[in-house]
């Protein structure tokens, strides 16, 4: 097997927890709470209806420690009680009519994506966490910038200028600190075991 092949299945931070049916709700939960509050954590661009925010790092975080089906619910969860009225879209929004909501559906994608990927193992090491928080953040414009160009009425280039490029030095410094958190909890977690 090559060094960067993906393990077999194995399992997610969340599932080293003794847990049962509750425990999953609560994580379901707590995840869209981390979500809804990291968003209030917005510096707002003058030039983009997109605000900087703390959002995508704690969504491709905690998505890659609970998995895929939890993350997807979380951040299904999420969507649905902004949609609702809730105001925990970044900077107090709520309701899908905002040109930045295909962003917050790009998260559940990206849950299905990273939560997958992270079951597999490939939030072992910090190449494979660049690799796999890399690919979360793609699923998340993948639906986020056609949801802003349809928003705007713009073009693809446009909607890459005001939607992806003021934020990937964000992203690269937030996918930088996953790669140390996320392998680093797995070296904790190995050592408390050999210890215990």
């Amino acid at each position: 097997m090559s060094s960067m092949a993906l393990p077999r299945p194995r399992h997610v931070l969340a599932d080293l927890l003794p847990g049962s049916a509750v425990l999953d709700a609560a994580l379901v939960t707590g995840s869209a709470v981390l979500v809804g509050l990291s968003a209030q954590v917005t510096i707002p661009l003058p030039f983009t209806p997109v605000p900087l925010s703390g959002q995508t790092f704690a969504v491709l975080l905690a998505v890659a420690a609970i998995g895929p089906v939890r993350g997807a619910l979380g951040m299904l969860l999420y969507a649905a009680a902004g949609v609702a009225g809730v105001p925990w879209f970044a900077g107090h929004q709520a309701g899908w009519s905002t040109p930045s909501f295909g962003y917050v559906l790009g998260f559940v994608l990206a849950a299905l994506v990273v939560g997958t990927l992270a079951r597999r193992g490939a939030d072992r090491t910090f190449p494979r966490t660049v690799a796999l928080m890399a690919a979360g953040n793609v699923a998340i414009y993948a639906i986020g910038v056609p949801w802003l160009m349809a928003s705007l009425g713009t073009g693809l280039g446009h909607a890459l200028a005001l939607g992806v490029a003021p934020f990937l030095i964000g992203d690269a410094l937030k996918i930088l600190l996953a790669a140390v958190l996320l392998p680093g909890s797995w070296r904790l977690l190995a050592r408390e075991s050999r210890h215990s």
